[in-house]
C-alpha cells in the first residue's frame, strides 16, 4: 500500500498570489524545504515589499550603522530628481547628500549635516525637520533609529498641509474682503511700531470712514458696496509708504499708522493724499460712484504713548472731523472728549424729543418779486428744549443724521408741513428741504405720498429743497427718485447754489423747477463785482431753462434793488420776515394786500 507524504503548514505565496502550504522533502532523514522553493519565497517577498515601498506616498530610505543605502523606494528619488545609478543600496548618507546639493535640493554643509545625522541616531533619538526645497515645497523628514544601528528616514510632502494651515492664520489675521490686516492683527501691529519709535520721531494713527456708504449699500446693493471697499483698501495702499500700516476694522472704517513723522504737516500731507484718492470716481457694475471720507487723527506721544488711548483719541479726532461737516480731517484735541460727551447727551435728548414731541415746524415766506406777494413759504424745524431752551439747528441736525434720527424727524416735518400747508390760499406753495440723509431713505417718495394724500395737499404745491451734496452721492440713483417725485408733480429745487463744484452740470442732468442763489451771493452783492456777476449769470441761466430764482438772505433795501435788477425771480430773507410759527403765517397769508411794497 503506497503511503502519501505529509504536508507541512508552513505558509508559502504562490505565483498567483494564494497562500498555500510549503512542501517538504526528507532529506538524511530530516524534513526539508527544497532550496527552489525558498529562493522563489524570497524573490516574491522582496518583490511583494519593493511593491509596497514604491507605492508609499513618503519617500523611505534605510541605512545600515555605516550610513550606506539599504532601500531606497522610488518615491523618495522622485522627490528630489535623483539619479537611481547613484541612490541604490550601498550609496553613503555622505554621497547622498553631496548628490542632492549638486542637483539644488539641499542649500546646507553636507558634512556637518551628515554628522549631526550621525550623533543622533548614536543616542538612539528620534528626529524630524523641515526644508523647503527650491521650487517651493515643504518636506517634513524623521529620522528615527533601529536596533541594528542603522536608520530609517521618511519624507513627507507637507506643502499643502502648510499652505493649509497658513491660509488659517492669515485669515485669522486679514480682512476675508480686502485682504488688510483686521482689528486683532492692527492691534499687534501698531503696539510694535510704538515700540520703535525714537524720542525725534512721531507716529500718527489716522482714522478713516467712508461718509455715507451705508446709503450704497442701502441703494445699490452690497455687491457694489464691497466692490467699493476693495478698490478703497487698494488706494490706500497705495498711497503709504512700506512702513506705515493700513487696516480695515470693519465696516466702512480703515486705519493707516504713519511711522517715522517728523511734523504734523506730514500727517496733514498724507490725510489730504487719502482724501484725494479716494474721492477719485468709481466705475462698479456700469454705476459710476463718488464718495467722500472724514479722517481723525492722533498723534504720539503727544496724544498717548499706549494704543488703546491713541485709538480712543484718534476716534474722537473723526467724530470732530464729521461734526464738522464730513469731508475733511481733523486733529485730536484735548477738548474732543468733553464735546464727545455732549454728543452723546444731545443724542439721548433727541430721542426724547421725539417721543415726547418737542419740535416745531416754522415757516419763512418766499416773496415773488413782479407780484411783490408771498408765493411759497419754507419748513423749518426747530427745537425748543426743555431744560436748554432753543437749540440751533445747526447743532442738532447733524447728530440727527449721524445717528439715524433724521429719518424720523424729516417724516414728522414733510406731513406736519403738508398739513399745515393744506389751509394756505392755493396759490401759495410749500418749500421742505430734505437732507442728503433722509435722501438715502429708499422710502422718500413713499413719505410724500403718504403725507399728501393724509392732507389732500395738491403735489404741485410741494417744493423738495436739495443741496448739491445730494447729487454728488450717487447721480444715478438720486434722478431715479427726482424724477420719480416729478412724475407726482411735486417741484424740485436747488438749494445753496453755487457753492458746489458741479451746479451747473447737474442742471444739464434733471429739469429742475427753481435755483436758491446762496445768500454768500448776496451778501456780497454791495461791494462786490464777483457776487454782482454770479447773479446776473445765475438769473439768466434760469430765465433759459424757464425757472425760477429764489435770491437767499436778502436782508437790506438796496440788496432786494439789486436782485430785482438783476433779475431775479423771488427773494427770502429777514428784510421781508423770519421764521414764523404755524399761526402767525396763517395770519400773514390771509392780511389782505399784504406786499413786500408796504
Amino acid at each position: 500500500m503506497h503511503t502519501q507524504k505529509k504536508i507541512s503548514k508552513t505558509p508559502y505565496y504562490n505565483g498567483d498570489g494564494k497562500l498555500r502550504p510549503l512542501p517538504k522533502v526528507k532529506r538524511n532523514g530530516t524534513s526539508v524545504v527544497p532550496m527552489m522553493y525558498v529562493q522563489d519565497n524570497l524573490d516574491k517577498e522582496n518583490f511583494q515589499l519593493r511593491e509596497t515601498l514604491n507605492n508609499m506616498m513618503h519617500g523611505v530610505v534605510m541605512f545600515d550603522s555605516k550610513g550606506r543605502i539599504v532601500v531606497c523606494n522610488n518615491r523618495y528619488i522622485e522627490m528630489y530628481e535623483l539619479s537611481e545609478e547613484l541612490v541604490k543600496p550601498g550609496c553613503t548618507l555622505l554621497n547622498l547628500m553631496k548628490h542632492r546639493k549638486a542637483t539644488g535640493y539641499f542649500a546646507g554643509d553636507v558634512r556637518k549635516y551628515c554628522k549631526q545625522i550621525f550623533d543622533t541616531i548614536k543616542r538612539g533619538q528620534a528626529s524630524s525637520h523641515h526644508i523647503t526645497t527650491t521650487d517651493g515645497r515643504t518636506i517634513n523628514i524623521v529620522h528615527n533609529p533601529l536596533a541594528s544601528g542603522g536608520w530609517v528616514v521618511t519624507h513627507e510632502d507637507v506643502t499643502w498641509q502648510k499652505q493649509a494651515e497658513a491660509q488659517i492664520v492669515h485669515m485669522a489675521h486679514h480682512d476675508i474682503l480686502t485682504d488688510l490686516p483686521n482689528r486683532a492683527l492692527f492691534a499687534t501691529q501698531l503696539k510694535q511700531a510704538l515700540r520703535w519709535v525714537t524720542r525725534e520721531e512721531q507716529l500718527a494713527v489716522l482714522f478713516v470712514d467712508l461718509d455715507n456708504f451705508k446709503s450704497i449699500n442701502d441703494t445699490l446693493g452690497h455687491p457694489i458696496g464691497d466692490e467699493l471697499l476693495k478698490i478703497v483698501a487698494d488706494r490706500l495702499r497705495c498711497c503709504i509708504r512700506e512702513t506705515d500700516i493700513v487696516a480695515r476694522l470693519g465696516g466702512d472704517e480703515f486705519v493707516v499708522v504713519q511711522t517715522k513723522v517728523e511734523q504734523p504737516s506730514d500727517v496733514a500731507v498724507l490725510a489730504t493724499r487719502i482724501r484725494e484718492a479716494i474721492m477719485a470716481p468709481y466705475d462698479i457694475l456700469e454705476h459710476q460712484i463718488i464718495i467722500d471720507t472724514s479722517i481723525g487723527i492722533a498723534l504720539s506721544p503727544n496724544d498717548g504713548t499706549d494704543s488703546e488711548q491713541l485709538i480712543r483719541n484718534a476716534d474722537m479726532a473723526l467724530y470732530g472731523a464729521k461734526a464738522s461737516g464730513r469731508g475733511t480731517y481733523r486733529f485730536f484735541e484735548p477738548g474732543m472728549d468733553e464735546k464727545m460727551s455732549a454728543r452723546r447727551v444731545l443724542e439721548i435728548d433727541l430721542r426724547k424729543a421725539i417721543v415726547n414731541g418737542e419740535f416745531e415746524v416754522c415757516y419763512q415766506p418766499l416773496v415773488n418779486l413782479e407780484r411783490d406777494e408771498i408765493s411759497c413759504c419754507e419748513a423749518l424745524l426747530r427745537w425748543d428744549h426743555p431744560e436748554r431752551g432753543p437749540i440751533a439747528p445747526a447743532t442738532f441736525i447733524p447728530v440727527a443724521e449721524e445717528s439715524g434720527l433724521i429719518a424720523r424727524i424729516g417724516e414728522w416735518v414733510i406731513r406736519t408741513a403738508c398739513m399745515d400747508a393744506a389751509s394756505w390760499p392755493d396759490e401759495v406753495t410749500l418749500a421742505v428741504n430734505v437732507s442728503p440723509a433722509q435722501f438715502r431713505n429708499q422710502n422718500l417718495v413713499q413719505v410724500v405720498i403718504n403725507a399728501l394724500s393724509a392732507s389732500g395737499l395738491p403735489a404741485r404745491r410741494l417744493e423738495i429743497e436739495i443741496t448739491e451734496a445730494i447729487l454728488m452721492e450717487q447721480t444715478e440713483t438720486t434722478l431715479v427718485t427726482l424724477n420719480q417725485l416729478h412724475a407726482l408733480g411735486v417741484r424740485i429745487a436747488m438749494d445753496d447754489f453755487g457753492t458746489g463744484y458741479s451746479s451747473l452740470s447737474y442742471l444739464q442732468k434733471f429739469s429742475f423747477d427753481k435755483i436758491k442763489i446762496d445768500s454768500s451771493f448776496i451778501n456780497g452783492l454791495s461791494d462786490c463785482e464777483e457776487s454782482t456777476a454770479v447773479v446776473r449769470a445765475v438769473a439768466g441761466l434760469a430765465e433759459s431753462f424757464h425757472m425760477v430764482t429764489t435770491a437767499e438772505g436778502v436782508e437790506t433795501k438796496e440788496q432786494l434793488e439789486i436782485v430785482r435788477a438783476l433779475g431775479c425771480t423771488e427773494m427770502q430773507g429777514f428784510l421781508f420776515s423770519a421764521g414764523c410759527s404755524a399761526a402767525d403765517i396763517m395770519k400773514m397769508l390771509h392780511q389782505v394786500g399784504k406786499r413786500l411794497a408796504s
